[in-house]
């Protein structure tokens, strides 16, 4: 928790600061006096495209556009997917592009060099984070467990025989066994039950005093188990009983004992089927049985040629053939005697065993994951960079037209027709140039006599093919 708390304050300092420099145009060491110009309303020229293109040219309609100079119209289904193309497009660009300012901007005010430091400090400080996030996915993928100490008590007491009891129970003498445990130091807010550390339990009781049909107690987990803190075991007697305990851990992931002679050549008892395979590839390149010419072959030792009865194997073959070399491992034997005389009734045999535990920082790597965590105010903050880096756009656009305007008014006037002209062109999808069209000059260059003679050429075809039409119908 610490580190993620760490991560969104770094991060979200970072925001507010860039912000903030963004607004106020301070920066740390700076003289207060020392700002950025100030931000006000737009003042931009009348008239598009600073303020908004009109639909069509000014005194003419949509409707009086000839169907000869209107584009063909692209398909609706290939609208939409332009439409996606381009919004998928600008949701990336505004990731980073957007937050940066113009090189123009930066020469006009040098201090906005602190923001654009900001702004590298913040990409490195994320890539960190996500490097940082990709680490802890990879290490959760692995089992991270700890080793602790389960203490197990077990204890009994006995309840004599009373001739003048009124039930039959009190009547008998009768013992209760106990076996409990908890963990030692455990640091977990949800404290495990003491039977979850356990696969089964069976207690042995003396076969010659209870037969063989009510000698063994067993317990074995299933799906529908309830955990429990300790298990009780009541029966009638009076003498000490000799039993024993069998504990099967439940180890998670599951392990094996490895056959004898595999576990004397590797040097393990009792491991995890991926360490076993592990241990073999070890054993394989120290003592070089792999083939040199065909890399998917192991060429056998005289060692593992007693183990897997074969001179030659693959490796695809091992896991095959590891299944009749691993056997469940060994339960936890105890042997316990039941005492009857009334001085052993407070003593507690104790053992410790070792069992393996969740490591407690899987669970904080799990949540910093998938918090939030100040992710709805770094969103904020990057919202109102955003706004205000196209703020300060407009202000530039604008800046840039007031000195163009000044430095020559007439140029410039001229430079923003043509401009509008062809913004108006792509408007409304009109062929041609029809500012250029409504002025006389434009009918008297070379071309336009040869122009008029196709159209009445034209014409006249048109009038012939229905004349012809109509004395045809006539004949008929």
């Amino acid at each position: 928790m610490a580190s993620e708390e760490t991560a969104g304050g770094a991060r979200k300092a970072t925001k507010s600061k860039l912000f903030e420099f963004l607004v106020h145009g301070v920066r740390p060491g700076m003289p207060s006096g020392a700002r950025m110009p100030h931000q006000g309303a737009p003042m931009g020229p009348p008239g598009p495209p600073y303020g908004g293109s009109p639909a069509v040219r000014p005194g003419l309609t949509n409707q009086s556009m000839e169907a000869s100079r209107k584009r063909p119209n692209p398909s609706q289904q290939q609208i939409q997917q332009q439409a996606v193309q381009n919004r998928n497009r600008n949701a990336k660009r505004r990731k980073m592009a957007d937050k940066i300012l113009p090189q123009r901007i930066r020469e006009l005010v040098p201090e906005s060099q602190a923001y654009m430091d900001l702004l590298a400090f913040e990409r490195k400080l994320d890539q960190t984070i996500m490097r940082k996030r990709v680490d802890i996915q990879e290490a959760l993928k692995r089992p991270m467990k700890q080793k602790r100490k389960l203490r197990l008590y077990i204890s009994n007491t006995f309840n004599a025989a009373k001739p003048d009891a009124e039930d039959s129970e009190g009547s008998i003498a009768s013992w209760e066994l106990r076996v409990e445990g908890k963990l030692l130091d455990d640091p977990g807010k949800m404290k495990r039950k003491f039977s979850s550390f356990f696969k089964s339990l069976v207690i042995e009781l003396d076969k010659d005093l209870y037969g063989p049909d009510n000698h063994l107690v067993e317990w074995h987990r299933t799906g529908t188990t309830q955990e429990t803190d300790g298990f009780q075991v009541k029966r009638p007697g009076d003498v000490n009983v000799r039993c024993t305990l069998l504990l099967m851990l439940d180890y998670q992931p599951p392990q094996f004992k490895l056959d004898p002679r595999l576990a004397r050549l590797l040097g393990i008892h009792t491991q995890t089927r991926s360490s076993i395979i592990q241990a073999l590839w070890q054993y394989v390149k120290t003592n070089k049985l792999q083939d040199s010419h065909d890399k998917e072959y192991i060429n056998c030792d005289k060692y593992f040629q007693q183990i897997f009865d074969c001179p030659r194997l693959k490796f695809s073959e091992i896991p095959q053939r590891l299944t009749n070399l691993l056997l469940p491992p060994d339960p936890i034997v105890i042997n316990h005697i039941i005492s009857v005389d009334p001085n052993d009734q407070k003593k507690t045999a104790c053992y410790d065993i070792d069992v393996e535990v969740e490591d407690p920082l899987k669970a904080q790597m799990s949540s910093f994951l998938l918090s939030t965590a100040n992710q709805q105010e770094i969103a904020s903050l990057d919202n109102k960079i955003h706004e205000t880096i196209e703020s300060i756009n407009q202000l530039k656009i604008q800046r840039d037209f007031m000195l163009s305007f000044s430095r020559d008014p007439k140029g410039y006037i001229q430079d923003w027709l043509k401009s509008q002209s062809r913004d108006l062109k792509l408007m409304t999808d009109v062929a041609g140039n029809p500012e250029e069209e409504r002025r006389a000059e434009f009918y008297h260059q070379p071309w336009s006599q040869e122009a008029v003679s196709r159209y009445f050429y034209c014409k006249i075809q048109q009038r012939r093919q229905e004349l012809e039409q109509a004395l045809a119908l006539r004949n008929t």
